[in-house]
Parts: C-alpha cells; sequence; structure tokens
C-alpha cells in the first residue's frame, strides 16, 4: 500500500518562505510532488506535519487557505491510491504522481475553461469564447497568474475577487457578468462531476442593472449620412459601415463581416445571424449598393472589405477592423459633439428607435431585428425612447406647478 506525507523544505536563504511538497512513498520507491505554497519556518509545524496559523492576522487568511489546500490534495492522492489499488496489480510511486498531476490540471479552473474555449469555437460560437476569454482573463489577473483547483472555488474567493473588480472601477454589470460566466462555468463543471456544488456565488453580486439604451434620432443619423469625410478615407469607411448597418434594419457588425456575395441575389439579401442562427432577408436597396460600390473586395468572397485577406483568421480579422470603426467611429461623435458613444451597436438600437418612433408594429420590429420573441424585442426598446413619459411628467409638472 502507497503511502503519502506532507514535507516542509526549508529556503537555503536566511528569513526567506520554504516550500511545501508531498512525499509519495510505494514499494520503498520516494517520488515527491512539488507545490506552489509557501510558509515561513515558524509557521510550520514539525511534530504534526502541519501548517500552523499561529496568531499573525496579516498572513493569517493565507496560512488557513494554504491548510485546507494540503488537506483536499492528500485526499486527492489518497483516492489515487485506492483506485489504482483497484485497478492495477502493479503499479509504482512514479504513475501515481502521473495520475495526480493529470488529475491536477484536469480539474484546474483554468484549463477548464480554456478547453470550453476550444469546443466553442469548434462549434462556431466565437462571439461566446470571447466573452469567456474575457472573463478568463480577468480572473487570471485578480489571480496573479496563479491557476486555482475548480474544488477551491469559494464564496470568500468569489467575495474577493468582486472586490477587486470594484476597485478596478468595474461598472455593476461589468462586475456581475465576469461573475456569472464563472458561475456558468462551474456549474458545468459540477455536471460533469468535477467537484461539489458549494454554492461559491451565493453571496456575489450576479444581476443585471438596467441601462438606458443609446439611440441617435433620425435628424442625428442623417446629419452622419452626410458628412464630407472625402480627406480622411478611414472615418468615411467606419461612417458608410454605420449606415449600412442602419440600412440594413442594425445588422450587427459580425453578420455584416461574414457576409458574402453569394448571399445577395435577385435584389435581396439572405444570412443567417451568426447569435441565433437564425435566417433573415433583406431587400437590397441602390443606396446599400452604392456603398459596397465605394469598396470593391476582388478576390474575396466577402461582400465587404472587412476580412480582406481569404488567408488569414477571420475572427481576429474581423475583431481588428471592428476596434478600428469604433475608434474612428468616435471621431465622428466628437465632431458632431454628440453627448453619447457612437458605436456600431448604436445603429442597431438607432434602428428599432426608429422603427417604433414611426409606429411600427412590435412584432415588425421583431422580425426585422431577428429576435427569437416578441418579449425579447420589448426588452430591447423597453428604455430607447423615453419621450413620452418625459412628456407626461412634465404635464404632471406643470400643474403641480400651479
Amino acid at each position: 500500500m502507497a503511502s503519502i506525507k506532507v514535507k516542509f523544505r526549508p529556503s537555503t536563504n536566511i528569513g526567506k518562505e520554504g516550500s511545501i511538497y508531498y512525499q509519495v512513498i510505494h514499494e520503498r520507491k520516494i517520488k515527491q510532488i512539488p507545490t506552489e505554497y509557501r510558509v515561513f519556518p515558524w509557521e510550520w509545524n514539525h511534530e504534526r506535519a502541519s501548517v500552523s496559523c499561529g496568531s499573525d492576522n496579516v498572513r493569517m487568511p493565507y496560512l488557513l487557505s494554504v491548510r485546507e489546500r494540503i488537506k483536499m490534495d492528500i485526499e486527492r492522492v489518497g483516492k489515487i491510491i485506492r483506485n489504482l489499488d483497484k485497478t492495477r496489480f502493479d503499479y509504482s510511486s512514479d504513475d501515481i504522481v502521473a495520475e495526480y498531476e493529470r488529475v491536477v490540471e484536469e480539474n484546474s479552473l483554468f484549463h477548464y475553461i480554456e478547453g470550453i474555449i476550444v469546443k466553442m469555437k469548434c462549434n462556431g460560437k466565437v462571439r461566446t469564447a470571447e466573452t469567456y476569454r474575457a472573463a478568463l482573463n480577468s480572473f487570471r489577473k485578480y489571480r496573479d497568474g496563479e491557476d486555482i483547483m475548480l474544488e477551491s472555488l469559494s464564496r470568500d474567493e468569489m467575495v474577493s475577487y468582486e472586490a477587486w473588480l470594484r476597485q478596478q472601477g468595474k461598472a455593476p454589470n461589468t462586475v456581475s457578468f465576469y461573475i456569472r460566466i464563472l458561475r456558468a462555468v462551474y456549474n458545468r463543471a459540477v455536471e460533469d462531476g468535477l467537484t461539489e456544488d458549494k454554492t461559491p456565488f451565493r453571496k456575489v453580486y450576479t444581476g443585471v442593472e438596467k441601462t438606458v439604451k443609446r439611440a441617435l434620432p433620425m435628424e442625428v443619423i442623417k446629419k452622419i449620412k452626410s458628412l464630407d469625410l472625402t480627406f480622411h478615407p478611414e472615418i468615411e469607411f467606419a461612417r458608410d459601415i454605420f449606415i449600412l448597418s442602419f440600412m440594413l434594419r442594425g445588422m450587427s457588425f459580425i453578420d455584416m463581416a461574414f457576409l458574402k456575395k453569394t448571399d445577395l441575389n435577385n435584389g435581396y439579401i439572405t444570412y443567417r445571424r451568426r447569435k441565433t442562427g437564425q435566417q433573415l432577408i433583406i431587400q437590397w436597396t441602390e443606396d446599400m449598393q452604392t456603398i459596397v460600390d465605394k469598396y470593391p473586395t476582388a478576390g474575396t468572397d466577402y461582400l465587404l472589405p472587412i476580412i480582406r485577406n481569404p488567408n488569414s483568421i477571420a475572427f481576429y480579422a474581423y475583431r481588428n477592423v471592428s476596434y478600428s470603426i469604433n475608434r474612428h467611429l468616435r471621431t465622428i461623435a466628437e465632431s458632431l459633439d454628440l453627448s453619447s458613444p457612437l458605436t456600431m451597436y448604436v445603429a442597431r438600437h438607432s434602428w428599432a428607435s426608429a422603427a417604433k418612433a414611426k409606429g411600427v408594429p412590435l412584432s415588425v420590429i421583431s422580425e426585422g431585428m431577428g429576435h427569437d420573441s416578441e418579449m425579447t424585442t420589448q426588452i430591447y426598446l423597453a428604455s430607447l425612447d423615453t419621450t413620452a413619459v418625459d412628456r407626461a411628467n412634465s404635464i404632471l409638472l406643470q400643474e403641480l406647478a400651479q
């Protein structure tokens, strides 16, 4: 029967932290498993072979965490040994260490999310994969690059992460966005049997605050369309793509980027939303064609010059152009002294708002935007236009002043 012991190796430099490692013994052969845990000599109890928390209030949380993680590591090694005893007649201490390293890697949060991201990209869910990558990068930065086991995610850890995000100046919805992604990853790990559900997200904020959608009135859209940007070709391109998105019923930029020339037939453009897979058909107009004709795309299958190099990775090309366009749209917003930011997504909001202002039925707007249901459209339009409410409030205030 194999055994495992917890050992402490003092630092060769006086006053520095030493390292904790595990000693695996089987059939008189000894192997070591290193850990990232570091403690000072006076924080190690040699008789009990365990971390001594002492009375240092500053180090106390860390030492308690190390003690708990050592306990889980030892339980993990014990489980590996028991499984090997059941399934194999002969195994070595090397096999124990190899299996431990494999289990640790597969059950680490960073490794697990990386695997999910790869699967998402393979399934064509590039945008979702990008959001998972953003959440992973944020949490990795919070952890100073140190990975964590899925089973080690705790309420205290998530509360600490939430506090860190707020200290970084993140808005409540951004904080919730990152935490909700981590929660989805954790729940998936629970379903996969990689950890028990310890409800680590119970005390952190995962709601969504209502935000005001920034839609531009038609007169501003017209101003943007009529700007003379002849001597600023990059800004002109950004403006034209923005206007084309508005003309195409607020088509999202990613859907525009992947439009193929073959999608345009018999006066209609047919495409599937990359977000939902829903097929949409839009009547093609002369104004749309005028914009497309300004930017020839010879040598590629794409309708617009967003993914220019057929040999490039489409996702990265789309993302880089997206950043560039939004940067130039900010320049346009400044030149027109707009009070709210101007991005490609504003075109989508603006089309919905303009349609609503013209009395277009909700069902028609919903179909035009490719929403799965009218309820989605209702949520989408809920805060786009508050003019009617403001007008009613003004009447009440006038009466109050009499």
